[in-house]
């Protein structure tokens, strides 16, 4: 008899992507579902997923209001005990974040098997809550931070984890005489992005063939397209796109937010990429994301801090001007994602699953 597998995602596409690659990996194997908040939800083709909403709010430092949110968790935990039970559900996997608590906590009370997932180079909080009551963690590495010794055995390292298409790709363009520069700010937009580097790309479009691909936010679409069009910069403008390795395979060097993913993606298509960790993520793990492939010797990274005109426009022109160090970048990426396969991620997924 086929396992029921319910997958808890939500928030930001971070946590979304993964759990549609969970979903791919299971879903020839067992019957599998997927619940998401509603900020997830958007990022969901729900022509594909039969997606039940849990929209669990993020806890608040006010304390009135605080208070009412216990009370919304504690219906949606209930909400969610009556999901699980009428599912039939053996398995969950949990993507991580505050929008995993009901249906940790339901599963916990089932005796439903928990599995989480966790992407970052620092522990989240979700997941060290619920380390204790998990089977395994699926993991890129063990060294993850605040993660505590007497849960280690529970980490499964796998490869990272990527969209199916993305093993079908070449791997990115090299310099041949023009620049393809990608600018990725995340899922929810990197709103810096937009405006804080237009002085490097303009000196930029004065030295080289320039193209940018760049995401931004639907708010700022309109007069950056303007910006780029009365400096004579050619460009091609997005928002969150699904189909954003098309542009990750045509770019040569990018600029990037350092979410796990999109790290994940950027190595495997071998695009070389300067990291500027957002400083405001929670326990810097996007700092902790992108120092894991520097020590691989994949990127470079640049602190936000350390973002002006001079700092992001001279680390571009050394890059470009000397390719031995590109190329060596380009080699490092190769040689980390030689054994990262569909077949081997789906191979440890299901044996995983099905020995626990």
């Amino acid at each position: 008899m086929r396992k029921n597998i319910l997958i808890s995602t939500g928030g930001s596409g971070g946590h979304v992507i993964p759990a549609t690659i969970f979903y791919e990996h299971l879903k020839k194997d067992f019957e599998v579902s997927v619940t998401s908040d509603k900020r997830g939800a958007q990022f969901l083709n729900s022509a594909k997923y039969n997606i039940e909403i849990i929209d669990t709010p993020k806890l608040s430092k006010n304390l009135f209001l605080l208070l009412f949110q216990i009370f919304v968790i504690i219906y949606l935990t209930i909400k969610s005990f009556f999901l699980l039970k009428s599912k039939k559900i053996d398995i969950l996997i949990s993507t991580g974040g505050y929008m995993s608590l009901p249906l940790c906590i339901a599963s916990k009370v089932c005796n439903v098997k928990i599995f989480l997932f966790e992407p970052n180079m620092v522990l989240g909080r979700a997941n060290r809550l619920f380390l204790r009551f998990c089977e395994k963690i699926f993991c890129y590495s063990d060294k993850i931070k605040n993660f505590p010794d007497n849960f280690k055995n529970k980490i499964l390292i796998t490869e990272s984890l990527l969209r199916k298409e993305f093993y079908s790709l070449n791997p990115s363009k090299n310099f041949d005489g023009e620049i393809n520069l990608l600018i990725i700010g995340g899922s929810q937009g990197a709103e810096l992005f937009d405006f804080a580097i237009n002085d490097t790309i303009i000196k930029l479009s004065k030295k080289y063939e320039i193209n940018i691909f760049q995401q931004t936010s639907f708010k700022n679409y309109k007069d950056l397209k303007n910006y780029y069009l009365k400096n004579n910069i050619k460009n091609e403008l997005f928002d969150f796109n699904e189909n954003i390795y098309d542009f990750m395979q045509r770019s040569n060097i990018c600029i990037t937010r350092a979410g796990a993913s999109t790290l994940a993606e950027l190595t495997f298509l071998n695009v070389p990429y300067i990291a500027i960790p957002l400083p405001l993520a929670k326990d810097n793990h996007q700092y902790e994301n992108a120092a894991f492939y520097e020590e691989k010797g994949c990127n470079w990274i640049l602190n936000q801090s350390e973002l002006n005109k001079t700092s992001l426009t001279g680390k571009l022109i050394h890059i470009i001007e000397n390719q031995s160090e590109y190329f060596d970048k380009k080699k490092n990426m190769k040689k980390f994602s030689y054994e990262n396969t569909w077949n081997n991620i789906n191979q440890k997924i299901i044996t995983t699953i099905n020995e626990n």
